[in-house]
């Protein structure tokens, strides 16, 4: 479960660090200004999400033989993120986050590919931002983009990978409804738990 964790490299180690050191930096200074800052407040929480969302997608509860893994909740912090902030700050986190996958594990066979599967992919997790009111609604929201994004791309540059008579479009279909589906469930399912919506809550409290 935890083996891909361990395989972290130092580049990618430096830059998780980075972001959680610039986010305790923009909080001691937020602590000590009067007024309130939303700018403050998207850089602090962003970077957090996006490392802590990215420390997760490397826990790999299971890896899929065609690739792909299901982890805890990887990306339910990016969820989080875009339901406070609104789909524009969500869709540049999860830039960010696309971007800081590719340095530690790409897979890369053509310009497009590499748009739709990574900044436009991880971009379209912010979507979760349109629907604010209900978490497990935004994070299946969120989810349907990404799978979206990640359809295209198998349908267009996987199909060659789908077992002999099968329609690429329903081989892209089953393989990134399986990965992107069942990481998109089990966020919306962890959303549901009383604790969780507490939290999540006052959180939101603190940021307004």
């Amino acid at each position: 479960m935890f083996e891909k964790l361990l395989e972290l490299k130092p580049i990618t180690i430096i830059i998780l660090a980075s972001l959680v050191l610039i986010s305790v930096a923009f909080a001691f200074r937020r602590k000590k200004e009067v007024q309130k800052s939303n700018y403050t407040q998207v850089i602090v929480y962003g970077s957090l999400c996006v490392a802590l969302s990215f420390v997760l997608s490397y826990i790999r509860l299971y890896r899929f033989p065609q690739g792909g893994s299901i982890t805890p909740a990887s990306m339910l912090p990016m969820f989080i993120f875009a339901v406070m902030f609104g789909p524009g700050p969500g869709i540049l986190a999860g830039f960010a986050f696309g971007m800081i996958n590719i340095i530690q594990d790409p897979f890369i066979i053509h310009w497009a590919q590499f748009f739709l599967d990574y900044p436009l992919a991880y971009g379209a997790l912010g979507l979760a931002g349109l629907y604010r009111k209900n978490i497990a609604i935004s994070c299946l929201i969120g989810g349907f983009g990404k799978f979206f994004m990640s359809f295209l791309s198998g349908v267009i540059f996987f199909g060659s990978y789908a077992p002999e008579g099968m329609n690429p479009l329903l081989y892209s279909l089953i393989v990134n409804g399986l990965i992107i589906g069942t990481d998109t469930l089990i966020c919306a399912i962890i959303s549901l738990i009383p604790q969780v919506q507490h939290a999540i809550k006052q959180i939101q409290k603190v940021s307004i």
